[in-house]
Formats: C-alpha cells, structure tokens, sequence
C-alpha cells in the first residue's frame, strides 16, 4: 500500500474515532474561554503567551467561512488537526525506517496516548499546535534521511509558524540551531532558513510592540506568575513533579516505553546528529514541562510525546525486534488499558475519595479517560449555581460571559445547559 494511502487511512480512522469520542458540553478547564473567544468572532491582533494567536484566529476563520457555532468550528480545528498529526506521525515514521508496520503501530500508539487523545476531545490549543510541530520533526528527519534539502527551510517555517499557535515552542529553538549548524554547508538554505525563522520570530515581538504591549509579552502575561513560581519549589517537590512526569509517561505510552528508550539508544549508534537534535528538544520540552508550576502540566510534554512516539517507531524497527511485528497489534487494546487503570483506582479508596472530590466536573472518568462524550459541561454547572471544592472562579467569569451571549441571541437556559 501507498504510504500515502496508508497516511490517509490513519486519517479517516482517527478523524473517526475523535469524533466520536468528541466532548458532548463544553467542558471545564480553558475550554469555555476558547469557545468565548471564538463567540465574539473578534480577530486577535496581540499574539501574546494566552492569546493564541493563530489558533484563535483560524478558528474564527472556520467560523466565518462554514457557518458553523463557535463550538463546531472549534471541535472540527481540534479533530481534524489531531487526526492530521497522527498521520503526519505516520509518515516520519515511516521516511526514517522504511518500514510499513513500525510507522503504523508507531501512529496508533501516539494517536491513543492519553494526553494527546484527551486534547483531541476538548476545546484546546494543543492538537492544533501539534500538527505543526509534528510537520517541523517531519520536515528535518526527511532532510536527514532522504536528502531532502528544501525541507530545511520547511523546519524553519513549520517551526516560525508554530510560536504563533503556543509561545512554548521556543523550546525547540535549540533543536533547530543544532540543526541548522550540521547543514550550515548548505549556505543556500542554511542563510535562508535562518533568515526565514528570524522574520517569523521576532514579528511577535513587532506586533505587539507596535500596539504599545511590553516586549516580553510574547512569553509572558499577566494572568499569572507560573514560570517564576517554578523556580521557588523545594527540593522534595521537584522530586514529586519528576515522579510524576514518568507517571505520566507510563500512562501514555505503557509497556511501548521499552521501544522508545531502545529507538533513543538506536538512533545514537546509527545517527548521532539526529540524535543530538532530537535530544536537544526532547531534553528542553521535558525539563520545562515536569517543573511547571501549573496544574494542567501535563499538557506540554505533547512535543515531547511526539518525539517519543517516533523513537517508539525507530527502535521498533531494530532487527532484534523483528519478532515483535506478529504482536504489534496489541497497540489496538490500549484503550481497554485506560478503562482497566480506570477501574482499578476506583476500586481503592483513595480512588473512590478522588473520584467524589472530582465529581464536580466528572470524576475519576475525567482524569483516567481521555474520551468526552457525556461529559459534564461548565455551562450546565455554571447556571445551576453549582459549587467547586477547590478554586474554578476563571471558568465561570468566562463561562456566564458566554451564556450571556446566548441569551442575546435568544438561547433559553435549559439549551444553553445542553451546550
């Protein structure tokens, strides 16, 4: 079959299964403020770290152009790009091993990680920032692996494009530098590339200066203090938070973390320079995202996920591993590995207590799988009155401006709780 083809089929079945799985309300965390955004059909002018520059603006962009609400325009940006990315992931795959079956079981097992999954089932920034970052990883393995020299100036693009989707992507500025330096025989689209990533970059900058915004408001905002508090932690929390972020690895990608770590290993003895990139970004993205102080941390490893994900393909690929091809359909049941872990920590009581103190916005279903559907909806909560255990105020500001809205446009309270 086509790699193509094969691209495309990876497409239609996870375009599927996001869908399908897709949010049933809106549901709480940023999702209502994205929805809020897109509602007012407001352009953003200002790309600062919360604006969201291009995500807010392609998906107003849908809005205007299909007629679709602001929650459909939204839910087709989010599942279209997160069935694109899977895909996309595909390809990379499939250009650096050569091999059919790796690149495919490499997608399913990205296309089902948890953190990627649940973002392409919500209203949030993170599948679309994906598609490009996957297109950046895309564009440099096809530079060292098949000589595609006009895909280093595709890196630079694909990577300038990105920080105005999510401002975290300089931190894989370093991953393009070392990049760039093992090309930089190639003056041609060494300068190019370098000068292409410039213009792109340092626009953020001169567009918001030019509307009178500080000059680190690309990479700061005023909603909060996250990276400062991050560095004010003990030593024992950052001990938790690196806990933590290997749980989050093993419940993304379970027992084909073995792969990841082998493909890592592979990958230096054959190539190092494609090695020491994807370290680069890998080491960056991962060291951020394990030490940010927010509470939603998990997130941001998506880059990282990504990177994973293709040495999940690459090490599958190892002759040793041949064997393993008459069992990578057990890439298949890593769903039933969700609603296994599901049940499981609902059976101890410290699941049942996490279960109750959550049950605010769904429970334990909220936080073990990454499926939507039936879903509780902010909005619904938000008329009721009801009351959180724990601080949501910056949901509900956005979520009574958007039902005040609705109520303009002549949306009673009973269709509005259904939204």
């Amino acid at each position: 079959m086509s790699k193509y083809l094969s691209a495309l089929f990876l497409f239609i079945i996870f375009l599927g299964i996001y869908f399908a799985g897709s949010f049933t309300k809106i549901p709480f965390a940023d999702c209502v403020g994205f929805v809020l955004d897109a509602e007012k059909g407001t352009w953003v002018t200002a790309a600062t770290a919360t604006t969201h520059f291009l995500y807010i603006n392609t998906v107003i962009l849908i809005k205007t152009l299909s007629g679709l609400d602001a929650i459909e325009a939204s839910r087709l940006l989010v599942v279209v790009s997160g069935a694109a990315t899977v895909s996309v992931v595909y390809l990379t795959v499939r250009s650096i091993t050569r091999t059919e079956w790796t690149a495919l079981t490499a997608a399913f097992v990205f296309g089902f990680s948890f953190s990627f999954w649940r973002n392409a089932e919500i209203v949030e920034v993170y599948t679309y920032n994906s598609l490009w970052v996957s297109l950046f990883f895309f564009s440099m393995i096809r530079t060292f692996s098949e000589n595609k020299k006009n895909h280093i100036l595709f890196s630079s693009l694909f990577l300038g494009v990105s920080l105005w989707v999510h401002i975290q992507n300089i931190l894989l500025i370093p991953a393009l530098l070392v990049f760039l330096f093992y090309f930089r025989q190639e003056k041609k689209y060494f300068y190019s590339s370098l000068l292409l990533f410039a213009v792109l970059f340092s626009s953020l900058f001169i567009l918001n200066i030019s509307q009178g915004y500080p000059f680190n408001s690309p990479y700061s905002s005023d909603q909060g203090h996250w990276v400062e508090d991050s560095l004010k932690k003990d030593t024992i929390q950052y001990v938790k938070d690196f806990f933590i972020s290997f749980v989050y690895l093993v419940y993304n990608f379970n027992l084909f973390i073995f792969f990841g770590i082998t493909g890592a290993i592979l990958l230096y003895r054959t190539n190092r320079k494609m090695f020491y990139v994807f370290t680069a970004g890998a080491l960056c993205v991962y060291g951020f995202s394990t030490f940010y102080a927010v509470s939603d941390n998990y997130v941001f490893f998506i880059p990282f996920n990504i990177i994973f994900a293709l040495s999940i393909g690459y090490g599958l690929s190892s002759v040793r591993y041949s064997s393993f091809r008459k069992f990578s359909w057990v890439c298949l049941l890593i769903p039933l590995g969700y609603v296994l872990c599901y049940h499981i920590v609902l059976s101890t009581e410290k699941g049942k207590e996490a279960h109750h103190f959550k049950a605010y916005k769904g429970g334990l279903d909220y936080y073990l799988l990454p499926w939507m559907n039936n879903n509780v909806g902010i909005l619904e909560f938000t008329i009721d009155k009801k009351q959180a255990p724990e601080p949501i105020h910056w949901m509900t500001v956005s979520a009574l401006e958007y039902i005040a809205i609705l109520k303009s446009k002549g949306y009673t309270e009973e269709e509005i709780k259904k939204l």
